[in-house]
């Protein structure tokens, strides 16, 4: 009995292998792009969900009274449009309202998971919907910190909501409004004066503005970037080359910018955290608040004695805002002042300046 079932696996299995050796394997369906990017942050979000420094910490029970600590705002640089955000800086601990970041305990590495969440994150999210004849537009809040002309240390004021709306593809004048000042008309073209010969009278006339850059982007501009990451991080190191001091750091703080200023395709807005996770010496700040109270994780680089940290939502890994903070004590300010402090808030594609999203006008 047990031969002849011996006799007859032994059969089937040379069967099979006759029958493996002639069929072609059977195809493996591929998936669709937005699928497959879907997938990953699935996958890449349960599995970074036991990382202790990128998810929320659970509450515990304290046997004895803690110090209270108190959130700062923090510094941004200073961009044509960016964003209020509140953050501790790496190697420091929470300050108070006197604007400045005591030493405490340095942050652990993880920035590389934050800026590839945020790709996945950013891979999937709707594409702009801003046509050519549009106007891209951004609000936000901002602060920077400024100096008295006597000199002195530098102050950051309370932050202040500033709108901005910039033409799609660049022909035409933008708008850009903050509370308390003027409205200041962003024009495709520079007023100058031309002088026809020595002695004539100066005749008024315009200069073109330069070729849209990685430092002068437009909507149409940002659309055409690099999605490989290598390749864009080539460009942005190239472009930003006249700019002077590290070169990663102007990479990083271009990034930044574009990320604020501008509202890329979600290809290029992933490929810009790819980049940016390219970039040595950045690092992850574990918690950080942005100028709206939102609370989130950071990522952060440190050159020439300042800053750059990126806030991110804990939740969602989309872009918060952005701050600057001295990391040693200058004329500017003491080691943990902050400079500057930003908050993307919304963006949107309108018909004209002056236009809110929804239609309402100015």
């Amino acid at each position: 009995m047990n031969a002849s079932r011996k006799t007859h696996s032994s059969s089937d299995d040379l069967l099979r292998g006759e029958l493996t050796e002639l069929l072609p394997p059977p195809p493996v369906p591929e998936l669709e792009p937005e699928r497959e990017h879907a997938l990953r942050y699935a996958v890449l979000r349960d599995a970074l969900g036991s990382d202790p420094a990128t998810r929320p910490r659970a509450p515990r029970a304290v046997r004895r009274p803690l110090p209270r600590l108190t959130w700062i705002a923090a510094p941004v640089a200073a961009c044509a449009l960016v964003a209020g955000v509140i953050v501790l800086a790496p190697g420091e601990a929470p300050a108070g309202p006197s604007g400045r970041v005591t030493a405490g305990e340095s942050t652990a590495p993880g920035a590389e998971q934050v800026l590839s969440r945020a790709a996945l994150a950013a891979a999937t999210a709707p594409a702009p919907n801003a046509r050519p004849q549009d106007f891209v537009y951004v609000r936000s809040l901002v602060a920077h910190a400024g100096r008295s002309a006597a000199g002195g240390v530098a102050t950051l004021p309370p932050a202040h909501r500033r709108e901005v709306w910039l033409s799609a593809d660049g022909s035409r004048g933008g708008l850009l409004r903050e509370a308390g000042a003027a409205d200041s008309v962003l024009s495709p073209s520079l007023p100058v004066y031309e002088l026809e010969h020595r002695g004539a009278s100066p005749r008024p006339t315009t200069l073109e503005a330069a070729a849209p850059s990685v430092t002068n982007p437009t909507h149409a501009y940002v659309a055409t970037l690099p999605t490989d990451p290598e390749a864009l991080l080539r460009l942005i190191r190239e472009e930003t080359r006249g700019d002077g001091g590290d070169a990663d750091q102007r990479a990083f703080r271009a990034i930044g910018t574009l990320l604020a200023e501008t509202w890329a395709p979600p290809k290029v807005t992933s490929a810009l955290y790819e980049a940016a996770a390219r970039i040595p010496g950045v690092t992850v700040l574990p918690s950080a608040k942005d100028a709206a109270g939102r609370e989130g994780v950071a990522v952060a680089r440190t050159a020439d004695g300042e800053q750059t940290q990126w806030i991110f939502d804990r939740a969602t890994s989309g872009f918060l805002g952005e701050r600057t903070v001295l990391t040693e004590t200058t004329a500017a300010g003491t080691k943990g002042a902050v400079l500057g402090v930003s908050a993307v808030l919304v963006k949107a594609a309108v018909a004209g300046t002056g236009e809110q999203p929804g239609g309402a006008g100015a």
